[in-house]
């Protein structure tokens, strides 16, 4: 289908029963401790100015909504995948698991049912809604309250533990104990988010790169891996790739070193022939580009560097 959707959708119509799979150009779970602290001021600040302690919890439905931003999903093979949004579905997600455990004691009409919105079942089998097969240990440890150790694992599992520490750490008082009801009433229904579906691989990539290559917040290197990964067609190379990219980019996490200063050196010792000159009008050349946005140098060149077929 040679088209685009887009929905607003509320945190239960887009996690209910709904699964999601990160795609192969999605960059690693990203977010810092400032951006769950941040998340969580703008949730309880947006959600205290309709509450009071004598409001029944059908009167939260009136309280105001918030905005929580866009995500988008490339739909194909009746699969939803993850082209853009894994940062903030990952972090509800993680969000979701903290209030399931807050909620333990709490009696049944106190007690909102959240595990839909976490994982879904069938056959006896329970599979999360955000569905990583690398990460789904990771968050069955935190959903089951079991420490998992992080030495060694890819950097989104590390993120990962120690963002939902953060939400332990960070959760404000102020939407505990009897207030927590209506703050969940609330988070699900009346937090929205729109959903922008394309249907093909193609349109998929043109709108992550649309909403993200506008100096934004994914970085030259999570642009370049996107790119390369869209130009493989074979599934089995194409994952090959992403697992070779993935254990080489590892290596920098662990030795502390910027990905991104690699590619400039080793890109211009490979093609900067032009440097711009030095007078009045001159133009950025190779040696320019490559040091401020390589990826798009690679795209415009992608012949000179011998990427002609999948």
């Amino acid at each position: 289908m040679n088209k685009v959707d887009a929905y607003p959708k509320t945190v239960r119509g887009l996690l209910e029963n709904v699964k999601y799979k990160i795609d192969y150009y999605q960059r690693e779970y990203k977010w810092r401790k400032e951006d769950i602290s941040a998340l969580l001021e703008d949730l309880e600040s947006k959600f205290l100015q309709s509450y009071e302690g004598g409001h029944t919890r059908a009167k939260v439905q009136g309280y105001p909504h918030y905005f929580l931003g866009s995500i988008v999903i490339s739909r194909k093979s009746n699969q939803n995948f993850i082209i853009d949004g894994q940062q903030r579905l990952t972090s509800l997600t993680l969000l979701l698991i903290y209030l399931n455990h807050l909620q333990k004691g709490n009696s049944d009409s106190d007690r909102v049912d959240v595990n839909k919105f976490i994982y879904s079942e069938k056959w006896g089998q329970k599979s999360f809604n955000i569905d990583v097969s690398e990460r789904s240990d990771c968050i069955r440890a935190l959903f089951n309250g079991e420490d998992f150790p992080v030495d060694a694992q890819p950097e989104s599992i590390r993120n990962i533990v120690a963002r939902y520490k953060d939400i332990e750490q960070l959760f404000p008082d102020t939407l505990k104990n009897s207030t927590l009801p209506y703050f969940i009433d609330w988070l699900i229904d009346n937090v929205d988010l729109v959903e922008i579906t394309a249907y093909s691989d193609d349109d998929a990539y043109a709108i992550f790169e649309t909403m993200n290559d506008r100096g934004l917040s994914l970085s030259p290197t999570e642009m370049l891996k996107g790119y390369l990964l869209s130009r493989i067609d074979d599934p089995e190379l194409k994952q090959k790739a992403n697992d070779l990219w993935k254990a080489r980019l590892f290596q920098f996490l662990e030795r502390e070193e910027t990905e991104a200063d690699f590619f400039k050196a080793w890109l211009r010792s490979q093609y900067a022939d032009t440097i711009r000159e030095r007078k009045k009008g001159a133009v950025n050349k190779d040696f320019e580009r490559l040091g401020t946005s390589y990826h798009k140098w690679v795209r415009d060149d992608r012949e000179r560097v011998g990427l002609k077929t999948s």
